[in-house]
């Protein structure tokens, strides 16, 4: 499993949050509109704030999907939330894809969940029956482009999780 290099992650403390919020916001609503029941399947823990603070990188995204929002924060930014989850950027991509196992991962102690256990069980399976697949919501958004940045987000994905990419649901 990849981890973000140090050479990646240290310069990207120098980034301030609101530079990469539009790329991330477009990919929060890219996912939103190709799976529109996602938030709805969540009923009352819709109300919640998630947070995903990667263990690699210098930010956390906070996540609310009643309105539907996401906030990009620093990772040592005090945030109130209801739920969260830690780990390596890859593998907490690859959970929000279906990708990996998340009971095993947490029980492995691969990634850190924290606050309300069942709020962050609902948000799983919700993202469970939408079968996310980024390269293609990335490509949709692309344009003409479409079929190269497909190609280039399959290929690294496929570099990134290695053998554990085979998808577990």
């Amino acid at each position: 499993m990849m981890k973000i290099p140090p050479a990646v992650a240290v310069p990207a403390r120098l980034v301030p949050p609101f530079l990469i919020a539009p790329f991330v916001s477009r990919i929060f609503f890219q996912v939103m509109r190709a799976h529109p029941g996602l938030f709805e399947r969540l009923g009352d823990y819709a109300k919640k704030r998630f947070r995903f603070r990667p263990s690699d990188i210098p930010f956390a995204f906070v996540i609310e999907p009643d309105k539907p929002r996401i906030t990009i924060v620093r990772d040592d930014e005090a945030t109130e939330v209801d739920a969260g989850i830690e780990g390596p950027l890859v593998m907490l991509l690859a959970l929000l894809e279906g990708k990996l196992d998340g009971d095993a991962l947490f029980f492995s102690r691969d990634i850190t969940v924290t606050g309300d256990m069942e709020a962050m069980l609902a948000l799983r399976n919700a993202l469970d029956d939408c079968n996310i697949d980024l390269p293609s919501n990335l490509g949709t958004s692309a344009g003409p482009f479409a079929p190269m940045v497909r190609g280039i987000a399959n290929y690294v994905r496929s570099k990134a999780l290695g053998k554990e990419a085979t998808g577990w649901n």
